[in-house]
């Protein structure tokens, strides 16, 4: 894109020398306004042609662009889902509205419950934030906001794992791209990856054609937070590509892929001020993040990339005798596995 001066000095080239086109004079200011309004136009043509590109686009122009071409929609956030255990007087009523938490989060009871002659009772609550933020681990939600008659105890005693954040720019990209590179046809396996990603919480598929004959389909899940899925997920899959799949597939069998724990052992020298809990702790998150970007898309988990990103951790000034998982070679991934961080040092 050309800016004014290139446009006019341009012009001014084209004009005879035989007119004075010294600044002032007339030949210049005529000029000098068209090469100002033809750059305001590049601008524009520029503007116009960047909507034309996906890989320029974010947002809401990006769901609109996505969604005009391929009829794909962004996948919304969601509210976690877990069930508490309530105590306190027998017969109480837990009702739909009332509130638990954490120290930092509230959630809703959005189904009725009687404390039983033990006074307990199974809650089901919704976390009044949308995304993984509602993802806490079990014992955490152990507050009542305000006290509530006949009710003294709450807590959960399974991790909050169901809460998934909007659909990400590069994730709604990348389906738009399989759409268009790996077009699902026919019932053809990516028929049923497209079928499978369509669903709220899916964050990948992978899909193997005649896995127990020639009329079966696997079809192996991992959730949004590239975690092996929820058994209320992988119903939801299972029967979103029930209605959608073409007759003749006599066996569909929709799962959760299998968690591969990554444990390490590892010899760490640590920087002033930095204790070893705390920097075992930024070491999990660096690894974390690495296993979910490589989550179905490689079938090893590198020995040499996980020891840069423990150098790379906040605090680590040097480490050594690492092992994961008891070896020191790339860790294999099973064909319907999904690396998921463990341990450091347990």
């Amino acid at each position: 894109m050309e800016d004014e001066k290139i446009i006019h000095d341009r012009m001014m080239v084209n004009i005879s020398d035989e007119y004075d086109k010294s600044k002032g004079n007339f030949v210049y200011d005529v000029t000098k306004p068209v090469a100002v309004e033809f750059a305001e136009q590049q601008k524009k043509i520029a503007t116009v042609q960047e909507k034309l590109d996906i890989e320029k686009l974010t947002g809401d122009e990006l769901t609109r662009t996505v969604y005009q071409r391929t009829g794909i929609s962004r996948k919304p956030a969601t509210q976690a889902t877990t069930t508490v255990i309530v105590s306190g007087t027998a017969g109480t009523a837990v009702k739909v509205g009332e509130l638990v938490g954490t120290d930092t989060l509230l959630y809703t009871v959005i189904e009725e419950a009687i404390l039983n002659e033990s006074g307990f009772a199974h809650v089901r609550i919704q976390c009044n934030e949308l995304g993984q933020i509602g993802n806490v681990p079990a014992n955490t939600i152990v507050n009542f906001p305000a006290s509530i008659n006949g009710l003294v105890n709450v807590y959960n005693p399974d991790p909050v794992v169901d809460g998934y954040d909007e659909e990400t720019d590069n994730d709604l990209r990348q389906r738009y791209y399989d759409k268009l590179q790996r077009p699902g046809k026919a019932g053809n396996k990516y028929h049923y990856r497209e079928w499978a990603l369509e669903v709220t919480g899916v964050g990948d598929a992978k899909i193997f054609p005649r896995y127990n004959g020639p009329l079966s389909m696997k079809v192996v899940v991992i959730d949004a937070n590239k975690l092996p899925a929820m058994s209320e997920l992988i119903e939801a899959v299972r029967e979103h590509i029930a209605v959608e799949m073409p007759f003749g597939v006599d066996d569909l069998n929709v799962k959760s892929a299998e968690a591969l724990l990554i444990n390490l052992s590892v010899v760490l020298s640590l920087m002033s001020g930095f204790t070893e809990e705390v920097v075992k702790t930024n070491i999990k998150k660096n690894i974390t993040k690495h296993l979910k970007e490589i989550a179905f898309k490689t079938s090893f988990v590198s020995y040499a990339k996980i020891g840069a990103l423990i150098i790379e951790s906040e605090g680590v000034l040097d480490y050594q005798d690492l092992l994961i998982n008891g070896s020191t070679a790339n860790v294999v991934i099973p064909d319907d596995g999904v690396p998921v961080m463990g341990g450091v040092n347990e």
